[in-house]
């Protein structure tokens, strides 16, 4: 009994490592790849969702497509000997992978109709195998075009699938020939969902950045706010905290500006996204030494750093170089073009110095709360506590949220989750901004703002109100009154018996 099996496109899907991030997918003489016994070229990869019924028939709103414009093959002179000169396109939803491929009598898998397949009358040889999806009995989407006599190129006609099932989508231009070697594609296609050309993985984000603007803008009113109303009592370190306030109100803006002009076009707005990428680099970078000096005490119980200002100074400029180089090439430009090791080494060093900043950051934590209960401090003590506590919550949420993305990209190998896939980022930015929140409330310009500065004389040692609460309480505090009432005491008396032996002399 013959047997046949369809195939896990599994070797095909890893040619990508997540979606492009655009929706107008150009092919500038891409090569096709083996694959088996297949040549393939990843057309793109992308969540869509189905289209919104729409009464206007003229009207593309609310339809979601895929469109193939202009697109061509060329092979070379040599490759005319080929009788077949067959190129087809596939479209797949990803839990359909598996019915592409297959295999003869349990014997090896193959993308490509193999001869005892073909004897089979499974399929024709020289064809991509596959099989009707039973959710959906009109895909995957097959066609192609063949070269005539001694023509070079051939141009496959314009067309368009729409799409009325969510999901991810996934193109491959795939040849069975081995002679056709060298053949290159070149074209676009273009990938719509119902609300723009947003990949589907990126559209809740826009409508994130545009809350996180308002979020930013609200904060930004507190604080500036404050700061106007005790403007001479602002401390260098809450300038530090409007600084890192505004970076993130632009970065927001950026971020909420890319993915609309890209939404709109379909094609990714380099410039805006190199300032939105600049802006929120130097945001977490600043933020991240602003917490490092505060940790170290600076401004509140050390005027200087002293010798660890360069230090400081290094490691921001470090990270803020990692950072920006991880972050422009995974956000400018296809994503998939870049590998799993390249990405890797990018991802390395931005989280070996991460790691660094928060070691550092509770080491000197640790040694200013103890200078400070050496001190006495109890005001400055308090809000070094909770904010040690914030950090400390922070920090483990951190971790948390790590090793759930970490199982996230394990288990999603095919992007299968991809309408979840948004919170990833968005939780990086809800969690710095409430970080950020909890130090304004600390840090927040008051008339009582100088009381955590570093003072320069002996009122630094103790708090007024603390001294006199303790004082009040000290039991050796208690002793030396009770010594200093005994004493005037004792004086008084003296200088009565004093008096009296004068007044007895001046009567003798």
């Amino acid at each position: 009994m013959v047997r046949a099996r369809s195939i896990s496109v599994s070797t095909l899907l890893f040619l990508w490592l997540c979606c492009i991030d655009a929706s107008v997918h150009e092919y500038n003489g891409e090569s096709f790849i083996s694959k088996g016994n297949a040549f393939v070229v990843h057309g793109g990869s992308e969540g869509l969702y189905s289209s919104i019924p729409n009464q206007n028939e003229s009207s593309t709103s609310g339809i979601s497509y895929i469109r193939f414009e202009k697109i061509t093959f060329r092979r070379p002179k040599e490759a005319t000997q080929s009788r077949l000169g067959l190129v087809q396109a596939i479209v797949f939803e990803v839990e359909d992978r598996e019915t592409i491929g297959g295999s003869a009598y349990g014997g090896q898998r193959a993308v490509c109709c193999t001869p005892d397949l073909a004897k089979l009358d499974v399929c024709k040889q020289g064809e991509v195998i596959y099989r009707l999806s039973t959710r959906n009995p009109n895909w995957p989407q097959v066609f192609g075009i063949s070269f005539t006599e001694d023509n070079l190129v051939a141009t496959l006609p314009p067309k368009s699938i729409e799409i009325t099932e969510t999901g991810m989508y996934n193109l491959y231009f795939i040849y069975c020939d081995p002679n056709l070697k060298g053949l290159v594609i070149e074209g676009k296609t273009i990938w719509k969902n119902p609300t723009g050309y947003l990949p589907g993985r990126m559209a809740p984000l826009m409508k994130f950045y545009g809350f996180m603007s308002l979020a930013f803008v609200m904060l930004g009113i507190f604080w500036f706010w404050q700061n106007a109303r005790f403007w001479r009592e602002v401390l260098q370190l809450q300038n530090c905290i409007t600084l890192v306030i505004a970076l993130g109100m632009f970065e927001m803006a950026f971020w909420y500006f890319d993915y609309a002009e890209f939404n709109e076009t379909g094609i990714r707005p380099t410039g805006i996204t190199v300032w939105a990428v600049t802006f929120g680099t130097v945001k977490r970078t600043v933020a991240r030494v602003i917490i490092l000096i505060v940790s170290m005490g600076f401004g509140v119980v050390r005027p200087t750093l002293g010798g660890l200002t360069s230090k400081v100074i290094m490691l921001g400029g470090t990270f803020f170089l990692a950072s920006e180089v991880l972050e422009l090439v995974e956000n400018v430009g296809a994503v998939n073009d870049l590998s799993g090791k390249a990405r890797l080494f990018l991802v390395l060093p931005v989280a070996i110095l991460d790691a660094f900043f928060v070691i550092w950051i509770f080491t000197s934590l640790s040694a200013t709360i103890n200078k400070l209960q050496a001190k006495r401090m109890m005001a400055k003590l308090d809000i070094y506590r909770k904010f040690t506590n914030a950090l400390a919550v922070a920090v483990i949420v951190s971790v948390g949220w790590i090793c759930y993305e970490l199982y996230f990209k394990a288990n999603d190998l095919y992007n299968e989750w991809w309408q979840s896939a948004w919170s990833i980022p968005a939780l990086w930015q809800i969690l710095s901004f409430s970080l950020l929140c909890v130090i304004c409330a600390l840090w927040a310009p008051s008339q009582n703002s100088t009381r955590y500065a570093y003072l320069d004389d002996a009122s630094e040692e103790f708090d007024k109100e603390d001294a006199h609460m303790l004082m009040r309480s000290s039991p050796l505090a208690s002793s030396n009154n009770i010594r200093s009432s005994t004493e005037a005491n004792l004086v008084h008396s003296n200088d009565g018996n004093l008096n009296g032996d004068l007044e007895e002399d001046k009567t003798e």
